[in-house]
């Protein structure tokens, strides 16, 4: 999608910082940080939400690398957040599937 700031990312054509990345994944530093690890876990393949994301293997592959990049950062045990904010309602910003990364803090607003 030639609009899509995840998009952009992905193809190198907008700048970011990029934390990890893997043929079907790019992990970025958020710009605007809710808590003092906040990253982004994007497919380069553009699936707008959840609900259309049709390579099921994906969603598994973003929570994997979600471990992973805990593990590595050292906030595995402490604990984190992930989640993934599906259309208007549910909170998502940005009309390309992403999962926030947050973690380095307590966090506010148990949800489960």
């Amino acid at each position: 999608m030639s609009d899509c700031i995840f998009c952009k990312i992905a193809s190198r054509e907008m700048p970011s910082t990029i934390v990890d990345e893997s043929e079907k994944l790019i992990t970025i530093k958020d710009i605007n940080p809710q808590a003092p690890t906040h990253l982004l876990i994007i497919p380069k393949e553009h699936f707008p939400t959840i609900l259309e994301c049709t390579d099921k293997t994906l969603l598994g592959d973003m929570l994997t690398t979600a471990n992973r990049l805990a593990e590595e950062q050292g906030f595995a045990q402490k604990g984190f957040r992930t989640v993934i904010n599906t259309n208007e309602e549910g909170g998502q910003i940005v009309r390309h599937l992403h999962m926030p990364l947050l973690a380095g803090r307590p966090l506010s607003g148990k949800m489960g």
